[in-house]
């Protein structure tokens, strides 16, 4: 008799026993199928391996060196993104199998990266042709400015979800055009490959020989070539930013999980495994909120902070700030779903701005602690608008401002006007999300390090009016890349097969303040937003000193 085939292994760990062959969860079966997951985020590389109840087993993470080459410039060395990514794979690897586990147990690799950040390479040789600009880098706000004024300009949101800003990929893709004579030759010549950090690392992962030029449909809703009703290139918006699709190699759009279109790794200790999802950081942490119904919401406080609110099959093009922006996609006789987005630019990196540049912690957590040596924030207000203000705002011209500091300051009210800033932002864009959708979110979900703090959690609640949900494993954005994975491979074939991941023993933040207070704080906030703006102007500024 021939031995069953993965797929009816699969589906006899969920079924067996059930006469009805409706899939329930066998967990002493599911615990022992494994799903890789690359997580490349802003500031570090993670690789997780979970087992199939979503219960990570092994994992290992590496910080990469951010680039500050000028004020409001932000690039990461792709090569050396690649790199943490292997170091990472290897590492955890070994860990998995010194627990006894072997490398052919594990059945997928997923992968969830940063957004935005634009990489460009020279498609025939596979050579890189400049830093990668990362997500939050400003560099383009005189470009942005220009294209606000050009013919059109008012009609792109409503296409492809997205406002211009210095946000996009699309306007780091003009600047380097503009500004980089190896990437201006390669696209005169028809050798320009574009990418965001999806895109380049299946390319590096399958091996340059293999040329894999492909993204996934969340990641490419974010580059601002999309029609996010049709999911694919747009000429109108193409023609907008004057570029060529004969010159510029754009990477083929597939949905976030799939069983062949992201290839399998060319080498390392996971070499042949199949990389079959993928989806850009804050899809996937919706999905790994289980974020699977019209109405749920998810909050990621990382680098930034990244709320996304399920809308259903069809995008919602918002009118009050906020991003249109695919869910997540998977594949076969599935339908897109879409979301909401509000993107906040400085979250963590404004706790890891006090560690790094202020001393007033040694380690990010640490936050928490300093903030809690003071009764509230002393009067200070901290807008941390470090890459300008993000949604709902999209002020590109504001500059990192801290007010109300007096004699009485102390560090302890610093630390805690900068968790409140995240929070504040937060309270924008739920007021703004009930706007564009008509309701009111009953409870959100939160994941990422800033989570880790009861403090600032609680302080959420208060500013909101509602309960915030924290899970007790909080790599959800890891997980949801595994999910993506495990959905190609008939781990699961349905979404009610997972309703129980991650429930257990979740912490719940319920509002403590009265509504008057809130409204209180939420009103200086708001005027000290005012107050940020307008500190951009390359006319003002002054040459260095010699």
């Amino acid at each position: 008799m021939a031995e069953p085939t993965d797929t009816a292994k699969t589906e006899q760990v969920l079924t067996e026993g059930n006469e009805a062959g409706v899939p329930r969860r066998d967990e002493e079966r599911l615990k022992k199928w494994f799903i890789g997951s690359i997580d490349q985020g802003t500031t570090s590389t993670r690789f997780l391996i979970f087992d199939g109840t979503g219960t990570p087993i092994a994992s290992h993470q590496l910080e990469f060196k951010q680039i500050y080459l000028h004020s409001g410039w932000i690039d990461h060395d792709p090569v050396e993104i690649v790199q943490t990514v292997e170091t990472c794979i290897e590492e955890a690897t070994k860990e998995f199998t010194k627990q006894g586990h072997s490398t052919s147990d594990i059945k997928a690799i997923g992968l969830s990266t940063q957004r935005e950040t634009t990489v460009l390479w020279d498609i025939e040789t596979g050579d890189l042709l400049h830093n990668a600009i990362a997500w939050p880098d400003t560099r383009t706000h005189a470009i942005v400015h220009e294209l606000k004024n050009r013919k059109g300009a008012d009609k792109l949101q409503d296409i492809c979800g997205l406002p211009l800003s210095t946000y996009p990929s699309s306007v780091k893709l003009i600047w380097m055009l503009r500004n980089v004579d190896k990437v201006k030759k390669a696209y005169d010549e028809g050798r320009l490959a574009f990418g965001t950090i999806d895109t380049w690392l299946l390319f590096n992962l399958n091996g340059k020989e293999r040329k894999l030029h492909v993204t996934d449909v969340t990641n490419a809703s974010r580059t601002m070539f999309v029609n996010l009703h049709k999911l694919e290139y747009d000429s109108t918006v193409l023609d907008f930013f004057q570029l060529d699709p004969q010159k510029l190699k754009l990477p083929k759009i597939v949905p976030c999980s799939d069983p062949n279109a992201f290839g399998s790794m060319a080498s390392g200790p996971l070499k042949g495994v199949k990389i079959t999802g993928c989806l850009g950081d804050q899809s996937a942490a919706l999905v790994g909120q289980l974020g699977f119904s019209p109405g749920m919401a998810k909050n990621t406080y990382g680098t930034g902070c990244f709320l996304l609110y399920n809308v259903g099959e069809k995008p919602v093009i918002s009118h009050h700030g906020l991003l249109a922006t695919v869910g997540y996609h998977f594949g076969g006789q599935r339908k897109p779903v879409y979301a909401l987005e509000g993107s906040i630019a400085v979250a963590g990196s404004a706790v890891q701005f006090l560690r790094n540049n202020f001393k007033f912690i040694e380690a990010s957590p640490d936050i928490n602690d300093l903030a809690a040596t003071v009764k509230d924030n002393g009067g200070c207000v901290f807008v941390t608008a470090f890459s300008g203000l993000f949604a709902p705002y999209w002020i590109d011209d504001a500059k990192g401002t801290i007010f109300g500091i007096t004699q009485f300051t102390e560090r302890g009210h610093i630390a805690r006007a900068t968790m409140e800033a995240t929070c504040f932002q937060t309270k924008a864009i739920l007021d703004a999300m009930e706007k564009d959708s008509g309701h009111k979110l009953a409870q959100l979900a939160v994941d990422g390090g800033m989570s880790n703090s009861d403090l600032c959690m609680q302080t959420q609640a208060d500013l909101i009016g509602i309960p915030v949900d924290r899970p007790v494993m909080r790599e959800t954005t890891s997980l949801g890349a595994a999910i993506a994975a495990g959905f190609a491979v008939d781990i699961w074939k349905e979404f009610d097969e997972l309703k129980e991941i991650n429930k257990e023993d979740r912490t719940i933040f319920k509002p403590q303040m009265t509504t008057g207070q809130s409204n209180g704080m939420y009103k200086r906030w708001e005027r000290a937003v005012e107050m940020s703006k307008g500190w951009v102007d390359d006319s003002d500024d002054i040459p260095p000193s010699s």
